[in-house]
């Protein structure tokens, strides 16, 4: 069930596990560092040269500071906005209009030349055949799989409206049967098969590919891209379940579980729900609460909430968030007693392992036993 983060946000009915949330405080660094985010989205110059300029363009904004303080809730300066669908999906579409090969952006190209998709996958494009035939012993390799991604990140947009309401629900298996996607899918199947059909026969379904501009996909084909969006909202809960199981840590302890996640991004914590985790309740019946705490520089602003050590109930799933590097949340949070020590601490991301345990060992006091690096 590896993890690949989405951004999301969809509307749930009332789950019979309780979901706790405290009253979002006042986000504060605890010190100073890097913001991987952006980082990241200053990146796009090393490989396309006026790329992130573009998108700020089409969002009618100024700076990667607006457009921070947009995705975290804030008001923009400049007019930021679209007047329907159709100019929102094609201002998208034209974040991804560049030269595959040579990076060519449009305002960089002559007057006979003119950027064209990939036929096959609809997600690249190129300034003409040359660099297209250039391109196609690299392309080939990952055609079929960007034709994928090319639908993905349109049914998202299900998500974020709300239009697709994730499966949930007490489980029907006992948890050691469900070991992947596999036997999670069969036990899901019949609640999971009247949810797809019946987002495939919305009126949201239909709205969105009449306002993107290209041919609907077949109904195999849509279906296939709600499954993975699924996975990407669940994997990561799912695998926290699947870490309190390996390591055999004890779920129904006086007081509930407390979770560390390390490096949460904005990507991870932007418009996710309290909802979002019942499943990791659900994966532990009779279980006395969990307690998730996400903890990076790059925390979304609105998801911040009380971190404190007050009893949790049993059957809820408490999420909360702080913003910050983790060596100094563990001194100033779980040293001073103001957050539970966690009986987990699990790292997603590829290369924390070194990183975890440099800063860890450069810091004092006890430290939990169960350290998951995925």
């Amino acid at each position: 069930m590896a993890p690949r983060p989405r951004r999301r946000r969809h509307k749930k009915p009332r789950s019979s596990v309780a979901s706790m949330v405290e009253t979002p405080v006042p986000l504060t660094l605890s010190k100073p560092g890097p913001s991987i985010d952006a980082l990241g989205f200053h990146s796009l110059e090393t490989n396309v040269p006026g790329l992130s300029q573009l998108i700020l363009q089409k969002l009618n904004m100024k700076s990667y500071e607006e457009y921070k303080l947009v995705i975290d809730g804030g008001t923009p300066v400049s007019d930021f906005g679209f007047r329907c669908p159709q100019e929102m999906f094609q201002k998208m579409e034209d974040t991804f209009r560049f030269c595959a090969y040579c990076k060519a952006l449009p305002s960089g190209l002559s007057d006979s030349k003119v950027l064209r998709h990939c036929k096959r996958c609809r997600n690249v494009y190129y300034c003409g055949p040359e660099c297209q035939r250039s391109d196609w012993p690299a392309h080939r390799r990952v055609c079929q799989e960007l034709r994928l991604v090319a639908v993905d990140r349109l049914m998202e947009w299900l998500l974020v409206t709300g239009d697709f309401v994730l499966p949930s629900g007490h489980w029907l298996w006992p948890t050691e049967i469900v070991q992947g996607w596999d036997t999670w899918f069969s036990m899901r199947r019949l609640q999971l098969d009247a949810t797809l059909d019946a987002v495939l026969g919305s009126h949201a379904m239909t709205t969105l590919w009449a306002s993107v501009g290209r041919p609907r996909p077949d109904p195999d084909v849509l279906k296939g891209s709600l499954k993975r969006l699924l996975t990407d909202a669940l994997s990561r809960p799912l695998t926290l379940g699947l870490g309190l199981r390996a390591l055999g840590i004890n779920v129904k302890k006086t007081g509930g579980s407390t979770i560390h996640v390390v490096g949460a991004s904005h990507v991870e914590t932007f418009l996710t729900r309290p909802g979002d985790y019942d499943e990791l309740g659900y994966m532990f019946p009779g279980h006395l609460g969990f307690r998730v705490i996400m903890v990076g520089v790059d925390v979304a602003a609105g998801f911040s909430q009380s971190t404190s050590v007050s009893p949790l109930e049993p059957g809820t799933v408490q999420l909360s968030g702080h913003r910050g590097l983790y060596h100094n949340f563990w001194e100033e949070q779980v040293q001073t007693g103001q957050t539970a020590h966690p009986d987990l601490v699990v790292a997603f991301h590829p290369g924390k392992s070194h990183w975890f345990r440099k800063i860890l060992g450069g810091s004092s006091g006890s430290f939990p036993s169960s350290l998951l690096y995925l």
